[in-house]
């Protein structure tokens, strides 16, 4: 359904975007993840034809990006993050005016009005104004008029973005639901919001792509490159530069850190590309021999915030 190969954006001398590939299927929900400046915003206005591309080459619902930008724009759905709306207008006549850009047959556009305002749950809110609605009332507008010409394709930009608690929920509810209908890309910053609502996540980082998986598959990567936690209290005399010395000279050791002091032990952080068995039992032998009391030694639990930070510092 989304097809993007060696994608490239220069800004001047700036390489915004450098050489970003992926794939989006039909139905599926992607977390399209990355820090500010990281080029989420750049991809998206490429995808949805506000600017273009510097080279590459991507295709939304068959259509090709740079030959056939117009049959592109109508295979998409697109809500901003700050969606520009008239908020003296009322909701029917919002959607009227987007339907009337969109080329919807006049003979249709009040079918297709009130068949958004039921699918996003603006019923109780028909009369009111686009002013006094909330936010999270508002954002349900965008999703309306994204969707009113019935494009195949979605692309959000942080649509939960401002909402309180209980809209947060609301919204989230009604892209999975979106979902069983549409391809969506859902652009954020927040780990949470893909973890509840989409079933695969892109991370790009300084124009690159760093990961693409679902969470779990991200997760196992993570934990392949082992962290161990040690703590320990050591004997009188005992350094701590000395203990991470000597842990970081056990085979198979690529780093090892101090972490800090706690309860009159030290703790350690021990990451390791060889056996998992090698190396705690090497640490309890050394551990004998200097004689450190051992309070715990596990494995570090690594989770989807820790391989975000990992793989988006540059």
């Amino acid at each position: 359904m989304i097809e993007v190969s060696e994608l490239r954006k220069f800004y001047g001398d700036f390489e915004a975007l450098k050489g970003i590939s992926f794939t989006v299927g039909k139905g599926e929900i992607v977390g399209f993840l990355g820090p500010n400046g990281a080029g989420k915003t750049t991809t998206m206005k490429i995808l949805t034809g506000f600017i273009s591309a510097t080279s590459g080459r991507f295709a939304v619902a068959g259509h090709d990006g740079f030959q056939e930008s117009l049959e592109l724009r109508r295979a998409i759905g697109y809500l901003p993050e700050n969606a520009p709306m008239y908020p003296d207008m009322g909701i029917v006549e919002y959607l009227e005016f987007i339907a009337e850009i969109r080329k919807i047959p006049s003979s249709k556009r009040r079918a297709r009005i009130f068949k958004m305002v039921e699918l996003v749950g603006l019923g109780p809110m028909i009369k009111k104004n686009i002013g006094e609605l909330s936010k999270g009332y508002r954002q349900r507008v965008g999703l309306a008029q994204a969707m009113i010409h019935e494009p195949p394709v979605l692309i959000l930009d942080e649509p939960t973005s401002g909402l309180d608690p209980n809209q947060i929920v609301e919204i989230r509810r009604l892209i999975k639901d979106l979902g069983r209908e549409h391809t969506i890309i859902l652009s954020t910053h927040n780990l949470p919001e893909v973890q509840a609502t989409c079933s695969r996540m892109i991370i790009i980082s300084g124009g690159r792509k760093v990961a693409d998986g679902t969470a779990d598959q991200l997760e196992r990567e993570g934990r392949q490159s082992s962290r161990f936690v040690l703590n320990a209290r050591l004997p009188t005399g005992g350094e701590p530069y000395h203990v991470r010395t000597q842990l970081g000279a056990l085979p198979g050791v690529t780093s090892a850190e101090e972490a800090g002091q706690a309860d009159g032990a030290h703790r350690f952080t021990i990451s390791t590309s060889g056996s998992e068995t090698e190396l705690t039992e090497a640490i309890f032998s050394l551990a004998v021999r200097e004689g450190w009391a051992l309070r715990e030694l596990r494995r570090d639990v690594v989770d989807l915030e820790q391989i975000f930070h990992r793989l988006t510092q540059y």
